[in-house]
């Protein structure tokens, strides 16, 4: 399972060859809001260029590309060698990811993460969830907010109802846990840190960077401690025995009980 994924601007070739030797799980090569306008037809043929040369021994390889017409060609260009994914910017509703799926007729199989930014993206996040290609979501909470008209304070409180319904729209189509939203905290790392568990805790399962910085604090929360894997070991032996014995459900070292629900947390733990 992917934990990191960093954001890289197209139009910066130094950067997207550095990227690739700092150990994120994934590079989100950005077409969209890093490349000014005058330069984005120069910047997706470089980048559609440099996708052909990469190297087998690579992180995953994304790019965010625009909305509407301009993220058509965008797709159209970089559709290809070296390219497992595509993450659509501003997608407000299904009828964007069916014309994006028209617009990659030549590319089969080649899955889609639309970047949910709007109250209207929100509302629909169970219909986007099921549309074609579509293989996760992710949360822009910057528009969002704006949208909105909220300003989130310390807790991030304002925003936790659109982060519940993206996880629960994954879970309900059978989508992996999203990577959290980006934080442009990159300086203050225990703050970082702080923000990245409490979007642990509401089911994201990695977080996307704008920063290397970040980077080890996100494999830091999101990777299992060998306490918490010999705990679930430990639930899973018992559980087995307790099947054994003719009973599925039984008290564990913290004195509660253990039934079907704990023992799928530890499986995917685990896993």
């Amino acid at each position: 399972m992917r934990k990191t994924a960093l954001y890289v601007p197209g139009d910066r070739p130094d950067r997207l060859a550095k990227a690739l030797t700092l150990g994120a799980d994934e590079l989100i090569v950005d077409l969209e809001d890093a490349v000014p306008l005058t330069a984005k037809e120069h910047t997706r043929a470089a980048v559609a260029a440099w996708l052909r040369s990469l190297p087998t021994d690579r992180p995953r390889i994304t790019v965010r590309i625009n909305p509407g017409e301009l993220g058509h060609a965008d797709a159209r260009v970089v559709a290809g060698p070296g390219l497992d994914c595509l993450c659509a910017a501003k997608v407000d509703d299904v009828d964007d990811l069916h014309a994006l799926d028209a617009v990659l007729a030549d590319a089969p199989g080649l899955p889609v993460v639309p970047l949910l930014e709007s109250a209207a993206a929100i509302l629909a996040a169970p219909e986007i969830a099921a549309a074609p290609r579509v293989a996760g979501l992710q949360l822009g909470e910057a528009d969002l907010a704006a949208d909105l008209g909220v300003t989130p304070g310390p807790d991030e409180s304002e925003l936790l109802w659109a982060r519940s319904q993206v996880t629960a729209a994954s879970a309900a189509a059978g989508l992996p846990p999203p990577l959290g939203p980006v934080s442009t905290q990159f300086r203050d790392l225990e703050t970082f840190r702080t923000t990245t568990l409490r979007l642990k805790r509401l089911g994201f399962r990695g977080r996307a960077c704008v920063h290397p910085a970040q980077l080890p604090v996100v494999t830091e929360v999101f990777t299992p401690t060998p306490a918490e894997l010999d705990r679930a070991r430990s639930l899973l032996a018992r559980y087995e025995a307790a099947l054994a014995s003719g009973s599925a459900v039984f008290v564990g070292d913290d004195g509660r009980l253990v039934d079907q629900a704990v023992i799928r947390a530890a499986r995917a733990l685990l896993a």
